[in-house]
C-alpha cells in the first residue's frame, strides 16, 4: 500500500520524538501500534467476507446455469433406461437359461463304461 523506506521512517520518528517528547514516545507508539493491529485485522477480515460472498456468488450463478442445461439431465434419463432396458432382457433370458440348464443335468450322458 505504502511504500516507505528506512529514511522516511527515520524522519517519521525524529519528528515523533520532537512533537511528543521521550517520555511519552514508547506509549504512543505502543497504543499506535495496537490500534495498526487491529486495524490490519479488521481489513482482513473484511476482504476474507467479501472473497467467501464472491465465491459464494460464483457458486450459485454456476448452479444456476447448470441447472438450465438440459444435457445433462437428458443423459442420466438415457442412462437410466438403458440400464432399466437392460435389465428387462436380462430378466427376459434368465428363466430360458435356468430351464437349459435344469435339462442338462436331469440328462445323463449315454456311459459305455456301465
Amino acid at each position: 500500500m505504502f511504500d516507505i523506506g528506512f529514511w522516511e521512517l527515520a524522519v517519521i520518528g525524529v519528528v515523533a520524538l520532537l512533537v511528543i517528547g521521550p517520555e511519552r514516545l514508547p506509549r504512543v507508539a505502543r497504543t499506535t501500534g495496537l490500534w495498526v493491529g487491529r486495524a490490519r485485522r479488521f481489513v482482513s477480515g473484511v476482504k476474507a467476507d467479501i472473497d467467501r460472498e464472491i465465491a459464494a456468488d460464483e457458486l450459485k450463478k454456476a448452479l444456476a446455469k447448470q441447472a438450465q442445461s438440459p444435457a445433462l439431465y437428458d443423459i442420466v434419463e438415457e442412462t437410466r433406461q438403458t440400464i432399466r432396458s437392460a435389465g428387462e432382457a436380462l430378466d427376459e433370458t434368465a428363466p430360458a437359461t435356468a430351464e437349459q440348464e435344469n435339462k442338462a443335468v436331469t440328462q445323463k450322458p449315454n456311459d459305455a463304461s456301465g
